[in-house]
């Protein structure tokens, strides 16, 4: 993005932070946090109002226009600028910014997703996309920007609980029966739990025992003090690692697993494209890859799982999810540099750009329904008890939850070798706070003890932190409460009180 802003590309920043990219972006939009469908249902609005959309895309392509312009008649520029902080021109400008580009496209990371509504959130973002026809031809579209390198292929393999590899439902009962037929076995109908709903089983006793992989929950999720009490509930927890992070500290059994540097197999990234990795580095004795575990696992337990490669478990998944990686071959990966799926069969060069369908000149067969959205603030607001707003991210250099990237190797400059509290200078000097003073940060749910930078990349009544230094675990103090549809928690806003310390 970077080297395309330098070519002439304008990149619109709306971040509640004046954070890095805003040195390479054409504008900034300073937003205050949780407000983004405020800002979305304003620029909707100015687009229909000065007919700044294709009217022949939306006959033959979508429907409930009508709807969508009942919802966001309230949205003016003014409305959303009282709830946004932002001023009435610059919302007027980056909508006609947006509509007017030949292509455009939106970026988006956690600022969307981790709010009690962020699945309303991305629901206006397709909106928005859609009513500009910025969708399906090359260099627009929506671009989920993950968290780490493999979220996606993640997924995409079977990891979310209401789907089977290849990324269809597991209520389909056709394709289903291709797991049942080469697997010998009847797969459950019944949907799986998110992370947050099993969190609630432990907490009732309904789920005694827990298997986690590759994850570092006691740090990564909110309120910590309860994630704690629900591990120590459980009879038996189980964590398989490279390392023994806070979680694994706490389990019963701990399996050691290899590091993506020790393994071989494919990646996917957020656009698609199925990428080989190679071992680099021979891995301790006694140390295998996550599915040699889960292979010996599964034949200790009944079901024989005898994989030999990494290779052999790939192509079984071309061979059941062939719409999406038939083609993608190991010896292809080889000769080229990732292909996108989906790509049925090895003559097909892959599908660098989806729904095209948007752009062709007859009519969709079946349209895109627009899904109108309402803005709901954060759920917990400061108060003259707790008058900050704590936001929370991730530092440049630190991965996750820190797990990985805290074991520096010699000679490995590492810019940020601590956790600070970001505060701005006019809080500070109200609060008599000075820069590397160890402050009292408290919230309804814990305190914790960080020390203080004074920066104006946030502005005056906003603070943030990160959670990657477990020596400060700054989900003791986020809030419990998630979005009701993905379960993912509201680590974006709560309301905290700062103390200086004598």
């Amino acid at each position: 993005m970077k080297k395309a802003a330098k070519g002439g590309l304008k990149i619109i920043v709306i971040d509640p932070r004046r954070i890095d990219m805003v040195k390479s972006a054409h504008k900034h939009l300073q937003i205050n946090v949780g407000t983004d469908i405020a800002l979305i249902n304003a620029m909707i609005r100015i687009i229909i109002k000065e007919k700044l959309y294709d009217q022949g895309f939306i006959g033959r392509h979508t429907e409930d226009f009508d709807v969508l312009l009942s919802k966001v008649e309230r949205y003016t520029p003014e409305y959303s600028a009282e709830i946004t902080g932002l001023a009435p021109e610059d919302i007027i400008e980056v909508a006609h910014l947006y509509a007017k580009a030949s292509r455009g496209m939106i970026a988006y990371t956690l600022g969307i997703t981790e709010h009690h509504c962020g699945v309303n959130n991305v629901f206006d973002i397709a909106n928005l996309a859609l009513l500009t026809g910025q969708i399906g031809k090359k260099g627009s579209g929506i671009m989920p920007l993950r968290g780490q390198n493999n979220v996606q292929g993640a997924g995409d393999m079977g990891c979310l609980p209401n789907q089977l590899t290849g990324a269809v439902s597991l209520l389909d009962d056709e394709y289903r029966a291709r797991f049942e037929k080469l697997w010998n076995i009847e797969i459950s109908k019944k949907v799986g739990d998110t992370q947050t709903r099993t969190f609630d089983k432990i907490d009732t006793g309904e789920i005694k025992a827990l298997y986690c992989i590759g994850e570092n929950p006691l740090v990564a999720d909110v309120h910590m003090n309860h994630t704690r009490s629900l591990l120590e509930k459980l009879d038996l927890l189980i964590v398989q690692d490279i390392f023994m992070t806070e979680t694994a500290e706490m389990a019963d059994v701990v399996l050691p697993a290899k590091s993506w540097g020790e393994v071989d197999g494919t990646y996917t990234n957020t656009d698609r494209r199925v990428q080989r990795v190679r071992t680099a580095v021979t891995a301790q004795p006694g140390v295998k890859e996550d599915w040699e575990i889960l292979c010996e696992l599964s034949t200790k337990m009944g079901y024989p799982m005898g994989y030999q490669s990494s290779e052999e478990i790939w192509n079984e998944v071309r061979e059941l999810a062939w719409e999406m990686y038939g083609g993608i071959s190991y010896e292809r990966l080889e000769k080229e540099y990732g292909i996108h799926y989906p790509c049925p069969d090895e003559t097909h060069p892959g599908t660098k750009v989806l729904h095209e369908r948007f752009h062709a000149e007859s009519e969709n067969e079946k349209r895109s329904s627009f899904v109108p959205v309402e803005f709901t603030p954060p759920l917990e607001q400061p108060d003259e008890h707790y008058p900050f707003t704590l936001t929370t991210g991730r530092r440049y250099e630190s991965y996750n939850t820190h797990t990985q990237t805290r074991h520096y190797a010699a000679g490995v400059k590492i810019k940020q070798t601590e956790e600070t509290l970001d505060i701005h200078p006019e809080d500070a000097l109200h609060l008599h706070i000075n820069d590397g003073d160890l402050v009292r940060v408290s919230s309804r749910r814990g305190t914790l003890k960080v020390k203080a930078k004074i920066t104006a990349q946030v502005v005056p009544g906003l603070v943030f932190m990160s959670f990657h230094w477990s020596e400060v675990p700054t989900n003791v103090l986020t809030l419990n409460e998630y979005d009701p549809i993905s379960g993912t928690a509201e680590f974006k806003a709560c309301a905290v009180k700062i103390e200086t310390i004598a």
